[in-house]
């Protein structure tokens, strides 16, 4: 129970940080996507079903809160989240490797996903000017905040997995 409110917790202040304290480090309208790293880590940390429910919560948190469609971004985040808890049995936590390499190619496939989804169903074909203005330096930012954010979040981890064994040690 204590992780369902720290997560809750967690995507609460995550959203806060993107929408607010991040508006004044955009760098060319640019902004790291925290909420896909939240969600990337929670898949590899805890597996498919924690990804996929912290992906799904954080993309709701964010069409709730910006108009447009309800759903488009709680269902790439979870998708993302479902696809990186596959690697949760074969990644070493403390490894920085994995995590960059994932968070790298979730944010390229949802630069892609959300280019597909808000400019070419409005007939806006310049993809290449998209990539080099959007989808690349959104992706190279959110790595640099990957590598620093993704060791908070792994100390959080494990300091919730100590209180739920010492939890489950009370009750035997």
């Amino acid at each position: 129970m204590i992780r369902k409110i720290a997560m809750g917790i967690m995507i609460f202040l995550t959203v806060i940080l993107q929408c607010v304290l991040f508006q004044v480090f955009e760098i060319a309208s640019i902004k790291p996507n925290l909420l896909l790293i939240l969600t990337v880590s929670y898949g590899l940390m805890r597996g498919r079903m924690s990804g996929l429910l912290t992906g799904f919560f954080s993309g709701l948190a964010v069409d709730i809160l910006f108009p447009g469609q309800v759903g488009l971004h709680a269902l790439i985040y979870m998708w993302l989240g479902y696809l990186s808890g596959y690697l949760y049995r074969i990644f070493y936590d403390d490894d920085i490797k994995t995590p960059l390499l994932l968070v790298t190619a979730a944010d390229f496939v949802y630069g892609i996903y959300m280019y597909v989804v808000t400019f070419l169903i409005r007939g806006r074909l310049h993809f290449s000017y998209y990539l080099t203005r959007i989808i690349i330096p959104e992706v190279l930012y959110t790595i640099i905040i990957t590598i620093f954010v993704y060791r908070l979040l792994f100390h959080f981890e494990q300091l919730l997995s100590k209180t739920d064994k010492r939890s489950v040690d009370s009750l035997v």
